[in-house]
């Protein structure tokens, strides 16, 4: 069904990349969590989190905090591409995270 609806969007002379279409056509919600770990300092966490999901240094300050609290935090939700991008932006950094839908 998803290289149909890929097929279909491709114009006769353009080849559809499935994969593609799945991560941008569905608009599935998501949100990225990320694990507390012993290796980055809250200035390292805080600054990928800001370079990340673009939020305020005191948002990402607090995200960091609750992070180093329980183990892990909720730092972003959205549609799946944007989720992905947002997860790959802090694991540059080797940060541990998760993708929710």
């Amino acid at each position: 069904m998803q290289r149909y609806v890929s097929e279909m969007h491709a114009g006769p002379f353009e080849w559809a990349d499935p994969e593609q279409e799945v991560l941008t056509g569905i608009g599935l919600a998501a949100r990225v969590i990320l694990f507390n770990d012993e290796e980055h300092t809250f200035d390292e966490v805080i600054g990928q989190i800001i370079a990340a999901t673009g939020c305020s240094y005191d948002h990402a300050e607090d995200l960091t905090f609750e992070v180093h609290s329980t183990g892990k935090a909720m730092v972003f939700e959205g549609d799946l591409p944007q989720c992905l991008r947002v997860s790959g932006i802090l694991e540059e950094i080797a940060l541990h995270t998760q993708v929710e839908c």
